[in-house]
């Protein structure tokens, strides 16, 4: 008795599996509609999503090399984080071909500007099986690596079926994603139980995905590959030429970048709060989003502030009040332009963005509180003095024109900052090494 249970135990909970992604298969093929309907409305504002539609049904796909690595990385954050990884792989394996897709036009520009022909770059088809299937016969790969928690179940049980070891990687989870996985606790358990590895950014989500259903034995906790930024050393002098350039080396410089809707009208209030106390105050504004780059261009000239778009090559003169980032790829030289550095998402409910790029280039980091996927990092920073939270347009003009006046408080938040990045270097390595097991 004791030796069949588990056998017929087993071939249910197979069986459970099949029908449960069957079920979500039948769901996704009936909201087809929809997601056409999506991507029409989201063509409006970036032309781009209403291009290479066959791609995202694994037709059309461009000749592949097969035999490789394939590296998911869903937008433009995931792109970026994964660069020094993809760029590790490619010294470490320059016989394999490596195989990036993401999901999103700008992620599909940001992947070309950094590796140009180098990689082999696609849109990773929906998740369906029989879209999946067709991508894995022509990418055949040798190891299949998720940035962050992009999960998707058709994908990860065709890679399964096919002996692909399928690395989550960077991986994180919070406690209100967990949540929402653990109501699909049929779907999500099996899916997880397939990856062949989960390298963790933390203890605390290591544990939410063991709990999900991630074999023990397969997750590890490595840290976050975003404390190994490594920033060009031409970039800060570049930086410093440009602000000569627009003879603003003395101007009082602030960024607001990777901001959502809503948080703008919040960062101008506050810049207008700022030039009645210092009429040369400039601030670089830089949505999250290209489709929203105009929308905030008419929003800043709405708010009577004299404002230039990078795009345009304007110059920025003595009577500029924003400059508005709307260029692809150029986020770490804006922030190396500014004296202080707000990271949005985090007025908003979105989670916040990378507080870290900031730190890297020596600038002190204030956010909102709205810091849910960034939980141990922002804790970590906090910790140390190296990070100000804000809750409105008053307590952000407070907290910048604060570290404008107050230059020593400024040198502490940066040294903070500086010492948490250097005490969490290393998970880069950790993550190369174990994906090496997984290649064999």
């Amino acid at each position: 008795m004791r030796g069949t249970r588990p056998r017929t135990s087993g071939r249910y909970l197979l069986l459970s599996a099949a029908m449960n992604r069957t079920l979500y298969t039948l769901l996704f093929h009936l909201g087809l509609p929809l997601v056409a309907v999506r991507l029409f409305l989201r063509s409006r504002k970036a032309p781009a999503y209403a291009r290479r539609i066959r791609e995202r049904f694994s037709f059309g796909l461009p000749k592949m090399q097969p035999g490789g690595i394939w590296v998911h990385a869903v937008s433009v954050g995931e792109s970026i984080a994964a660069a020094p990884m993809i760029r590790e792989l490619q010294q470490r394996y320059p016989q394999l071909p490596i195989t990036v897709t993401c999901m999103t036009p700008t992620g599909s520009e940001r992947i070309r500007a950094m590796f140009g022909d180098s990689v082999q770059h696609c849109y990773l088809p929906y998740d369906l099986p029989w879209a999946a299937a067709r991508f894995l016969r022509k990418v055949q790969p040798r190891l299949a690596v998720i940035m962050e928690t992009e999960l998707w179940p058709n994908h990860i049980h065709q890679c399964a079926r096919r002996g692909i070891p399928v690395a989550l990687a960077n991986a994180r989870l919070s406690e209100r994603s967990a949540r929402g996985y653990a109501r699909f606790e049929r779907l999500t358990r099996p899916m997880l139980g397939e990856l062949s590895w989960l390298a963790v950014q933390t203890e605390a989500e290591a544990e939410r995905f063991r709990r999900l259903g991630a074999r023990p034995e397969c997750v590890s906790v490595t840290g976050s590959i975003k404390f190994d930024l490594s920033i060009a050393p031409e970039l800060p002098v570049r930086a410093a030429a440009l602000r000569e350039e627009w003879q603003a080396t003395q101007r009082p410089v602030w960024i607001a970048a990777s901001t959502h809707a809503g948080e703008d009208e919040i960062i101008l209030a506050a810049h207008r709060k700022l030039l009645e106390q210092n009429p040369a105050a400039l601030l670089i504004l830089v949505p999250r989003h290209p489709e929203r780059f105009n929308a905030v261009f008419e929003l800043c000239r709405g708010a009577g502030l004299a404002t230039v778009r990078r795009s345009a090559g304007e110059p920025v003169s003595a009577q500029t009040q924003v400059l508005l980032g709307d260029t692809m790829g150029e986020l770490l030289f804006l922030y190396a332009l500014a004296d202080v550095a707000f990271v949005g998402g985090s007025l908003v409910p979105n989670g916040g963005h990378n507080l870290l790029e900031p730190a890297a280039l020596g600038k002190p980091v204030l956010s909102g509180p709205q810091l849910f996927n960034f939980l141990e990092i922002a804790a970590q920073l906090r910790e140390v003095g190296a990070l100000r939270e804000v809750l409105d347009a008053p307590t952000l003009a407070v907290a910048v024109g604060q570290l404008w006046e107050q230059p020593e408080i400024t040198r502490e938040m940066v040294e903070a900052g500086l010492g948490v990045l250097r005490a969490n270097q290393g998970a880069l390595t950790r993550l190369l090494d174990g994906l090496a097991k997984q290649i064999g």
